[in-house]
């Protein structure tokens, strides 16, 4: 039995693996590479230049692999690279890259990316990362490991989220979220810690405790960034995981950070 519907139209020059699944009337383009595992549901249009690793699941209506939405794009051949183990629900627009930034959007693993989410141009999603439903991220935003955005929220261009980040629904981002860190609202405003993050993810009550102390120099003390970032650099000596929020204020702020 073949596990390419007969409606299903593949361009020659796509590749493969033979244990590819696809549906009804979906559409596969050249320039199109899927490895082993991945189950392609029905109506699902992926575009080329895209890369694509192994047991992913692509459930129906997706765009996938799409021209980006910018004026500057004039039909380079960018790209867009898709990991392994990764859940794409309906409705899902990922866009290739511009050759004005990297030339590539690029997701990693084990994401789950819930109906009628868009990810536009050059934007890196890393791994273990929840993108609930409406989610938009506009060009060039970068997702850290393990970071939830909730339904409907909408991240400015060139934003950072954080690892361990949570967003809740309806919360519109401008400026950069660092790792830990909770946030709502229209504009979004810090509201606390992701702490029920932190436990399902094994944080020991040590680190959280530290943790909320670095909150507390960054959000609460009225301090410069540079001063809190000194207080959190001398937390950081009795705490490993608080290196991750120093190495984000110091190296991937670039819209400046929620405050």
């Amino acid at each position: 039995m073949s596990l390419i519907h007969p409606t299903a139209i593949i361009d020659p020059a796509a590749e493969l693996a033979d244990d590819v699944e696809v549906g009804a009337y979906s559409v596969i383009g050249k320039k199109v590479t899927i490895d082993s595992g991945n189950k392609i549901a029905s109506h699902v249009v992926i575009n080329g230049p895209t890369h694509i690793g192994k047991d992913n699941t692509f459930f129906q209506f997706g765009s996938i692999g799409e021209a980006p939405q910018d004026k500057k794009y004039q039909g380079e051949d960018t790209t867009l690279e898709i990991g392994n183990r990764n859940i794409i629900r309906e409705f899902t627009t990922l866009n290739r890259g511009t050759v004005q930034d990297r030339g590539a959007t690029t997701i990693g693993s084990d994401n789950l990316i819930m109906a009628y989410v868009h990810v536009a141009h050059d934007c890196i999603i890393a791994d273990d990362i929840i993108l609930a439903n409406n989610v938009a991220l506009a060009g060039h935003v970068n997702i850290h490991s393990h970071a939830i955005l909730g339904g409907f929220s909408l991240i400015h261009q060139f934003c950072t989220i954080g690892s361990y980040c949570f967003t809740a629904m309806n919360s519109v981002i401008s400026k950069d979220i660092p790792p830990y860190v909770m946030v709502s609202g229209h504009m979004a405003k810090p509201h606390g810690l992701n702490i029920e993050g932190l436990k399902r993810h094994g944080f020991s009550a040590e680190s959280i405790k530290a943790i909320r102390n670095a909150y507390k120099a960054l959000y609460r003390s009225n301090l410069t960034l540079d001063d809190a970032i000194t207080e959190i650099n001398e937390l950081a000596t009795n705490c490993s995981d608080l290196s991750r929020m120093i190495d984000f204020l110091g190296n991937n702020v670039n819209r400046g950070i929620i405050r």
